[in-house]
């Protein structure tokens, strides 16, 4: 089914995709395959809109996880001051790819 990302796969092809996916996952015996099926199901509608536009938000999600990181590294410094300035110079422009969040 992602394979089909950034093709435009007409309605018709993805829905039958999706069809023959859900039945794959409730023939199983894998209760994570279970699982699975439910989570695309519960996904389904941001899923869709990525496989017919090709939009994501990963770059607002890598932004927020560079965010978090330093603040978590700066807390305890004396000067919430110092702890904005660190989390705002690690997303300008010129800092950005210096950072490894892990």
């Amino acid at each position: 089914m992602l394979a089909t990302a950034r093709t435009q796969p007409n309605r018709e092809h993805a829905h039958r995709l999706l069809h023959h996916f859900y039945a794959r996952c409730a023939a199983s015996d894998l209760s994570k395959l279970h699982r699975l099926g439910t989570t695309i199901k519960t996904w389904w509608p941001q899923i869709h809109a990525f496989l017919t536009t090709g939009i994501t938000n990963a770059g607002s999600e890598g932004t927020n996880r560079v965010i978090k990181t330093v603040a978590r590294d700066a807390y305890g410094f004396r000067n919430p001051e110092n702890q904005r300035l660190r989390t705002r110079t690690a997303t300008t422009r010129r800092h950005r790819g210096h950072l490894n969040p892990a």
